[in-house]
């Protein structure tokens, strides 16, 4: 597929899944960074954020953006056992990979390929989707996620038995199930919200 211009909003939206930098348009209008009130600024947790839209669109809800943004950072952040962090970005990868989320999937292709240095298998998911052969223990990952993301009773004992066949303990599986379960929602979220643009150069 090539990009395409949207004629309503005159900007290029991205119909390629891709690790490169992406921006973000919302359809609804963010909060200007002028007028957050403190309460609006520390629910970003990071203060870096105020310059996305989309944390700015989200802090007109202070206290689900921080509860948000609280659990998003402990999935991904903590590194006290559990998972390795390229692959609880790989979960995420495969959930906005099959959700259609250019944005989301761009964001965590890139952060899994960085943390792996498995460049071609990333690419490769990327490319031909979540069926994608990868390798045994990704393909255990990506089955996981994509059974969560489908519809979360899809997921059962056969997933967990294929994880823990490739090394995965009861915190590592943990991990992937929340990477995966925070992404089948974010990516439906962002979905509503708005689209993608590539990066301004």
């Amino acid at each position: 597929m090539t990009d395409k211009t949207v004629p309503q909003s005159g900007h290029t939206v991205p119909t390629v899944f891709t690790r490169d930098m992406l921006d973000w348009l919302p359809w609804l209008e963010p909060m200007e960074a002028e007028k957050m009130s403190q309460h609006h600024l520390d629910s970003l947790i990071d203060a870096s954020r105020v310059k996305s839209p989309y944390f700015r669109l989200l802090a007109r809800d202070p206290d689900v953006l921080a509860a948000r943004t609280r659990t998003d950072k402990d999935i991904f952040y903590n590194p006290e056992a559990g998972l390795p962090r390229a692959e609880r970005e790989l979960a995420a990868a495969a959930t906005s990979r099959l959700n259609g989320c250019i944005y989301c999937a761009s964001v965590h292709a890139r952060f899994a390929a960085t943390y792996s240095k498995k460049v071609p298998e990333v690419e490769k998911l990327l490319a031909e989707g979540t069926g994608a052969d990868l390798d045994k223990r990704w393909n255990a990952i990506v089955a996981a996620s994509v059974a969560l993301t489908s519809t979360p009773i899809a997921f059962g004992p056969k997933h967990v038995d294929a994880l823990r066949a490739e090394g995965l303990d009861d915190e590592a599986i943990l991990d992937v199930i929340s990477a995966a379960s925070f992404f089948n929602w974010a990516n439906r979220l962002m979905l509503s919200l708005g689209e993608p643009t590539p990066a301004a150069s």
